[in-house]
């Protein structure tokens, strides 16, 4: 296994921007940062900048499940993420450090008929499409995580699971660290503390860079991938996107020893819980029904999470909370993100992942990049185009894939 490195900030936190690039990428986030990567490595194309508006892997990568995982339902989100589950299988090695990649096995309960049936077809979904799934009847699930309450008597009765048993988790900081360090050292210029207040546009109309707080930045083309943001940069070069943002909650905490070694969903009371290597417990909820920008969340989205999560881990009764907060996540209305063109020559998308965007985040990088190197949606990109919210080709994740995390 590779080891562990300090934090890369020699290599990036001294950068400043050329007064133009043959791509500026808006965002440095996981995405932006997987991208930036990719396009250096796969495609030769080094004279890149990511900006940031505030520091390296402080935004919503973050502030996100961990989660890793590819069983969904449709073919094409099944296409994308399983691409992303096989990057990761690789990645430690490739970025040359410590992930704390760890696929302990995702599993997603059914509390109900409905979710029962939904589950099954889930998993011969997967199968079909060659991805590992297996149907959980009770004492399987019980044997599997034997912390969970399986008892047919109280509110949420578990009456079987799906499971995933390459799904797991990683360390999304490092994460970031890594896929920042490996970009730079290609030629990737990476600058914090730098917001992009408007675009540059030509004659035609075309973009052809970026305005920022420190002036201007001419650029080939533009690719945004700034997640929870996306559609207020669109709307100042006037694109309206089909996107909402909604805070999303989690909390965690303190740390203990380990109990739990695998990430347990529910769809019906929209919680999941996993245990950090650290030791802490990682719980969260599902996304607050209002738009909003705060990284706080209501009290009773997390409350109702908490009360859920007791009555199936009764153990962590006793836990103590560390601490809670929110992210700002982009939904569109089927629940599946926007990734390619838009209408606008030299203006790229890459948003509306909701929580789906960790797990997706090598997949993302390589097949956003593919799109901006060759100027056409990558094959994986395809289905998910701006262009689907006008013919109506939707890819509906929207409660057909558990719990979205």
């Amino acid at each position: 296994m590779p080891g562990a490195r300090p934090e890369p900030e020699h290599l990036w936190r001294s950068a400043e921007p050329k007064p133009s690039y043959e791509v500026v990428v808006v965002g440095g986030g996981g995405h932006g940062l997987a991208t930036a990567y990719y396009l250096a490595r796969n495609h030769g194309i080094r004279d890149v900048c990511v900006v940031e508006r505030g520091w390296l892997a402080g935004g919503n990568v973050a502030r996100n499940t961990t989660i890793i995982r590819s069983n969904y339902l449709w073919e094409a989100s099944e296409a994308i993420y399983e691409h992303a589950l096989r990057l990761w299988e690789g990645l430690e090695d490739e970025l040359d450090w410590d992930l704390q990649f760890s696929q302990r096995g995702v599993m997603n309960l059914a509390h109900t008929l409905g979710d029962v049936r939904e589950g099954r077809r889930r998993v011969e979904a997967n199968r079909l499409a060659g991805i590992d799934a297996e149907w959980l009847e009770p004492e399987e699930v019980r044997a599997f995580c034997p912390i969970l309450n399986v008892s047919p008597d109280v509110r949420y009765p578990v009456l079987g699971a799906t499971l995933q048993r390459r799904a797991g988790v990683a360390r999304h900081d490092r994460v970031a660290w890594a896929y920042a360090t490996r970009a730079s050292e290609l030629g990737v210029d990476i600058v914090e503390h730098l917001e992009v207040t408007g675009f540059l546009r030509d004659a035609r109309g075309r973009v052809v860079g970026v305005e920022t707080d420190a002036g201007p930045i001419r650029a080939g083309a533009v690719a945004l991938a700034a997640a929870g943001h996306t559609s207020v940069l669109a709307e100042r070069v006037g694109l309206r996107l089909p996107l909402q943002s909604h805070p999303l909650q989690a909390l965690v905490s303190n740390l203990y020893e380990p109990v739990l070694g695998c990430v347990v969903m529910s769809n019906a009371v929209h919680v999941y819980v996993s245990q950090a290597d650290k030791g802490e417990l990682v719980m969260g909820a599902g996304i607050d029904a209002y738009n909003g920008y705060g990284q706080r969340g209501s009290f009773h989205v997390i409350e109702h999470q908490m009360a859920a999560a007791l009555e199936l881990f009764p153990i962590f009764r006793h836990a103590q909370l560390l601490r809670t907060w929110a992210g700002i996540v982009d939904v569109c209305p089927d629940a599946s993100p926007i990734i390619g063109l838009t209408p606008i020559e030299g203006l790229y998308l890459n948003c509306g992942w909701g929580t789906g965007g960790f797990k997706a985040t090598p997949a993302s990088g390589w097949v956003y990049a593919d799109t901006i190197a060759n100027g056409r949606p990558h094959p994986l990109a395809e289905p998910f185009s701006l262009e689907r919210f006008t013919t109506g080709a939707l890819v509906d994740e929207h409660g057909a894939a558990a719990v979205a995390h």
